[in-house]
């Protein structure tokens, strides 16, 4: 059975113009170079042909594993989510007692993360420590750098 993934519009939006964008146009650029590739000659022998080949293929398992995500996909509405708990969507203030710094995230599906942007995986180390948690509560994650003690001190949706 196929995983159900979570997206806000803007991230399954996202994905479906990627897909469209690897059919219409990287489809047929790669066709061009492999018969670009075979108008050259003995294939046997064919770097060319090869790298096309090999990169038609990658293309193809991106475009069958994009279209599994879309059709798996459920859109979350922000709007009436309780706030009271951590879940996806969730912006959580949180303070890392190991740093003493507070940080803010915002916990999204896997192919929405940025962490740059500040938004997180709920699957990663933090985000699935986070989940279902509340204001004031504390938690240790481990993360590549050894363990570290968060607590949650607010949680919104905006």
């Amino acid at each position: 059975m196929a995983e159900i993934n979570y997206f806000t519009r803007e991230g399954l939006q996202k994905l479906i113009d990627e897909l469209n964008h690897l059919k219409s146009i990287e489809r047929a650029e790669i066709s061009q170079a492999i018969s670009e590739a075979r108008e050259k000659g003995d294939l046997s022998e064919n770097s060319e042909y090869e790298a096309a080949k090999e990169a038609q293929g990658m293309l193809e398992m991106r475009i069958e594993k994009l279209e599994d995500v879309i059709a798996n996909a459920r859109i979350l509405e922000q709007n009436g989510l309780d706030n009271s708990k951590v879940y996806i969507l969730s912006i959580v203030k949180i303070k890392n007692h190991t740093t003493d710094r507070e940080l803010c995230y915002k916990l999204v599906s896997e192919s929405e993360s940025d962490h740059k942007a500040g938004k997180i995986s709920v699957k990663s180390p933090i985000g699935a420590a986070l989940m279902g948690k509340s204001v004031g509560d504390i938690v240790e994650v481990e993360v590549p750098a050894g363990k570290i003690t968060l607590e949650i001190l607010e949680i919104s949706r905006s």
